[in-house]
């Protein structure tokens, strides 16, 4: 099954029958957090991809740009807006995620290799409040927010990011493309929180940290 491209939510019958289960079955930003977190990370291990919701079910993994256009298609069937926030890093290593709002404050559902930068509880009061919760978790070796943006994938036009059977690059570019706004930590705070990083690295190489003040709130 295929479908064109789309301007608004497509129609039920434009999914499979596996997608429809999905998207049935997962009606809330935790619901589909949850199934993020069950779906292997996708490394790329056989070249870059960029892959809509379709495309993520049937290969059954997801990177982060991956995981948040999965979260847009089908939290959008169920009232959501489709929105991606994007992060910039000094390293070029970006991350996205999908915010949402419940209750008139904003969550995040995101996937990651680190678990600092899954989703997050709706508990802020702003999307860049919401934003400066991950800045902590991005310091690793190289990482460290430079600026966010949020950005309404209804914007990008008729090019269908949630259906397609090829990699959906214009996406990532759009993105890249995008203007963000300052979002940077103190010197001071960055040499702290990376002299942590390096300690904790140094005495388990092959752990991620999760000693982040703000856990409570991760989804």
């Amino acid at each position: 099954m295929s479908a064109g491209p789309q301007q608004g939510p497509p129609p039920q019958s434009a999914f499979t029958r596996e997608e429809w289960d999905i998207v049935r079955h997962h009606r809330t930003p935790r619901a589909v957090q949850s199934w993020l977190h069950r779906l292997p990370y996708n490394h790329e291990k056989d070249g870059g991809t960029l892959r809509s919701f379709r495309g993520v079910v049937r290969h059954g993994v997801a990177h982060c740009l991956e995981g948040a256009l999965a979260a847009a298609t089908i939290l959008e069937q169920h009232g959501y807006p489709p929105r991606l926030l994007s992060f910039e890093s000094v390293d070029k290593l970006d991350h996205v995620i999908y915010p949402f709002r419940a209750d008139g404050r904003w969550g995040a559902i995101a996937r990651s290799r680190d678990p600092g930068l899954h989703g997050r509880r709706p508990v802020y009061l702003t999307p860049r409040s919401l934003a400066a919760s991950y800045m902590d978790a991005y310091v690793d070796l190289t990482g460290r927010v430079t600026g966010y943006a949020v950005a309404d994938l209804a914007d990008i036009g008729a090019y269908d990011w949630r259906l397609s059977l090829r990699n959906v690059w214009k996406v990532e570019k759009w993105l890249i493309d995008y203007a963000h706004g300052r979002l940077e930590m103190s010197d001071r705070r960055y040499a702290r929180l990376l002299a942590r990083y390096q300690a904790f690295k140094k005495r388990w190489p092959d752990r991620k940290p999760v000693y982040y003040p703000n856990r409570r709130f991760w989804m």
